[in-house]
């Protein structure tokens, strides 16, 4: 029996499972994930990530949502793996450069009186409002409060990527019964041929944003570090908020800020919670 070690960590309740990789990666990856994420029978998580070695950043992130799908790029995530390098000792110095499959991201790690890392500022780079790029199929180039009829009526989406796909959403309705039905119905709309993140967003001030998310491949989350980001540059872009907002997220508030050159800067904090071995089932 293969016995796997891991730590499990969130970020603002976005919760993975993190498995150190540098030395060898374990086979059959989807499975895995499904196995270890399932949260009565496994460990319990959103997906699993490993931490990889890199031959272009200073070390490398794969991210497998809880259904066994690959993702490009998890913005919690990310803040997680700049604690677990730092606090292990594994990276030194307060800045990380990570690569993932939607880019090399760069980690500026915020550390607290005890040495640990508490928080980390991600350099999320610059998002793109361009259809072909997000990928989405749109009548023109972007796609800027585009109605898109669903079961519970017509609703106005910004598409966005993150290096992954977004679609933004601004409503009052962040009930659980609208995320639950009009989330999933638009994660697998023909619009996005890789399907797509789903963000409700509600505008509460210039500077700040109350949101849920539906994720692509694992249903609604706590928290969506890169959804946040997209929230926010839709938002600044529909002239709906200024570049720096608060976005409140069910696990807690991450800070985002559009600066002038147009790159997304997210800070947020990062929690370890417990390490373990996990016997692979089959």
């Amino acid at each position: 029996m293969e016995e796997i070690t891991f730590t499990k960590m969130h970020g603002i309740g976005n919760d993975y499972i993190y498995i150190d990789c540098r030395d060898r990666e374990p086979e059959r990856l989807p499975q895995l994930a499904r196995e270890m994420s399932n949260r009565h029978t496994g460990v319990g998580g959103d997906g699993i990530i490993l931490i990889c070695n890199s031959d272009k950043a200073d070390f490398r992130m794969r991210i497998f949502n809880a259904d066994g799908s690959e993702a490009r790029m998890c913005g919690n995530a990310s803040r997680c793996v700049g604690k677990y390098l730092s606090d292990r000792g594994i990276a030194s110095g307060p800045v990380i450069t990570l690569e993932t499959l939607g880019g090399i991201k760069t980690l500026n790690l915020h550390h607290d009186p005890d040495g640990k890392v508490g928080s980390v500022s991600v350099d999320m780079g610059h998002p793109s409002l361009k259809a072909a790029e997000i990928p989405v199929i749109a009548p023109e180039d972007r796609m800027i409060d585009h109605e898109v009829a669903t079961s519970r009526g017509p609703v106005k989406i910004t598409a966005v990527s993150m290096g992954n796909p977004h679609g933004v959403i601004f409503t009052s309705d962040l009930s659980t019964d609208n995320i639950h039905t009009t989330g999933p119905e638009l994660e697998h709309h023909a619009m996005w041929p890789d399907r797509a993140n789903i963000e409700f967003a509600r505008i509460d001030s210039p500077d700040h944003i109350t949101m849920r998310v539906w994720e692509r491949g694992s249903g609604e989350t706590m928290a969506c570090g890169t959804g946040a980001c997209a929230t926010a540059v839709a938002a600044f872009t529909t002239g709906r908020t200024g570049r720096r907002t608060t976005v409140s997220l069910p696990g807690g508030d991450l800070t985002i800020e559009i600066t002038p050159q147009g790159k997304v800067i997210m800070t947020g904090p990062a929690t370890e919670v417990f390490t373990g071995r996990y016997t692979r089932q089959s």
